[in-house]
């Protein structure tokens, strides 16, 4: 089995420390990469969308999956607690992160929290078989940063979870239709998300301004 190097980097905190991790509320220190300060000027704080709006699910015999692209395009458009705890995960971890997307020789990569649930007991689940064709293009991780210890038995009891980022290359584009495949499954609800982005993104930029010009 061909294995990630990004699961070599860092320690992976317990299921208590994730839970601690997203519950912050203190914006930290994480940065956006310098594409997104040059091609987007969505404010955050604005926005109302939940994570279940953004978030692709699909299940298989075993496994549930749930995918969330952690685009800065994407994210800023998300509750500001919830833009919050996500921007603080990203920030505890960005040391490896870098080291993963250096290893794997990615200059700015397009970040994707992957959770696995166990469907049933003793589910087993393959991280690398996690795909997302965009533009014509399959993109497959190029790195993977455990956020859980579960995730390094590749296999889950049933309601268990385990989670990670995920890296890929630079290219998939989020505000068009995308499919996410795993193991011979596929799902494109992604288009539904593009609308709810589209028209948030307004509601976004109308509210910024509404602010600066009361």
């Amino acid at each position: 089995m061909r294995r990630l190097e990004g699961w070599k980097v860092g320690s992976a905190p317990s299921p208590g420390g994730i839970a601690a991790l997203l519950a912050v509320c203190v914006l930290p220190t994480f940065q956006p990469s310098v594409a997104f300060a040059q091609t987007d000027t969505i404010p955050p704080g604005f926005g109302s969308l939940r994570r279940d709006d953004i978030t692709v699910r699909f299940a298989t015999n075993e496994v549930e999956l749930q995918i969330l692209p952690l685009d800065e395009r994407v994210i800023r458009l998300l509750a500001p607690d919830t833009y919050r705890s996500l921007h603080a995960l990203l920030a505890t971890r960005q040391a490896s992160i870098d080291t993963a997307a250096a290893q794997a020789g990615i200059r700015t990569p397009t970040l994707v929290m992957v959770t696995f649930l166990g469907v049933v007991p003793q589910a087993r689940f393959t991280p690398e078989d996690v795909n997302i064709l965009s533009r014509g293009r399959l993109y497959r991780p190029l790195a993977i940063v455990p956020l859980a210890p579960e995730w390094s038995s590749l296999q889950l009891e049933a309601r268990q979870q385990a989670m990670a980022l995920y890296l890929f290359d630079e290219g998939i584009s989020f505000r068009e239709a995308l499919t996410v495949t795993y193991r011979g499954n596929s799902n494109e609800s992604w288009s539904r998300a593009v609308r709810l982005l589209d028209q948030e993104r307004a509601r976004v930029m109308a509210r910024a301004q509404a602010e600066r010009n009361p």
